[in-house]
């Protein structure tokens, strides 16, 4: 009788074994046929919506099955529109994939509103680098320095209230005591980079990314004065412009500053719906590792004249847990901090 019930348990352990790789093995099936949705919660024009096309160009090639990768622009509330559809209404088997603001986690954290998703509970797919912002003004204007910002005030061209083109010299105001005034509404990064050149405001503030790949030749020809750089050090090709981490002239300045422009580490990252089969998820991470060395991608990058840094899902995943992690105390001082039109 023992050795009738070992054998019908073995069997069960077998046929379940056997169930689970029939399972698996189908894996690999499932975008046969199938269309990824790409959405960026982002208007046309400018680094995020570049990096995405460049990305839905690529990756399928990578994903067994070779779906279809479309892409959608979703802008609106600084990208929480676009995340909040992929966390709340999209499918969740790995048919859509997201890129929404750096920010996004410390906006969870802060309540901010207009949030509803949780960043813990997405599904990282990879990073093609990270994010940083500059704040620069026109030629002509007065304001030409950091410092000179502290004492006259300059109009910069704003987007949405919850987008990092707001939000950094926002906060700078508020930790450093600048005098930046956003002119809201222009659609995106583009639309106010064209406001600039028609003298409707004196400056802007974006990725660095997105003004080398719009307007390269204002780095060369000076056209524009850059005041700052949101990161966490300086960019190589910017050796002479201070972080905000930089300027703050006390500790507690710089640890409210650091809090938040750890957002730039998680930079143009991907991520799919929560609840993603498992599977799904693995090759949706490896297909993406595998578009960032893919030559013809990384050429793509090169021909525009964009960087890259790539991380992992897994990495990402650790990242976003990280930056979560913020004591109540800093948090408490990055809510004072935060500009009141991204609450």
């Amino acid at each position: 009788m023992q050795k009738l019930k070992a054998a019908s348990a073995m069997s069960g352990l077998i046929a379940a074994l056997v169930a689970s790789g029939a399972a698996r093995a189908q894996v690999p099936d499932f975008y046969k046929g199938r269309t990824i949705e790409l959405v960026i919660g982002y208007a046309t024009g400018g680094s995020n919506d570049t990096y995405s096309r460049m990305v839905a160009q690529h990756i399928g090639k990578h994903i067994p099955g070779t779906p279809n990768v479309v892409v959608r622009n979703m802008p609106g509330a600084g990208s929480f529109l676009a995340v909040n559809q992929i966390f709340n209404a999209s499918p969740k088997d790995g048919t859509t994939i997201g890129l929404g603001a750096p920010t996004l986690v410390l906006d969870e954290k802060l309540g901010t509103n207009g949030v509803r998703f949780k960043t813990a509970e997405l599904n990282w797919i990879g990073r093609v680098g990270p994010l940083v912002n500059i704040v620069f003004t026109w030629k002509t204007s007065p304001v030409k320095t950091i410092q000179d910002a502290m004492k006259t005030e300059a109009a910069l061209g704003g987007t949405g209230a919850g987008s990092t083109v707001s939000i950094y010299p926002l906060v700078l105001n508020n930790v450093l005591g600048t005098k930046f005034k956003l002119i809201m509404g222009y659609k995106g990064s583009n639309e106010a980079m064209l406001a600039l050149e028609r003298g409707e405001v004196e400056g802007h503030s974006t990725a660095y990314e997105a003004v080398r790949a719009a307007k390269p030749s204002w780095f060369k020809d000076g056209s524009i004065h850059v005041l700052s750089q949101f990161g966490l050090k300086r960019l190589p090709e910017l050796p002479d412009v201070p972080t905000a981490i930089e300027t703050a002239d006390t500790p507690e300045k710089k640890q409210i500053l650091t809090a938040i422009m750890s957002a730039s580490e998680i930079g143009t990252s991907f991520f799919t719906t929560p609840r993603t089969p498992v599977e799904q998820v693995t090759l949706l991470r490896r297909a993406f590792d595998a578009t960032m060395t893919d030559a013809a991608f990384t050429g793509d990058l090169q021909r525009m004249g964009m960087s890259m840094g790539p991380m992992t899902g897994e990495d990402l995943q650790k990242l976003v847990t990280d930056v979560s992690s913020i004591t109540p105390e800093l948090l408490e001082k990055v809510r004072k901090a935060y500009p009141d039109e991204g609450k």
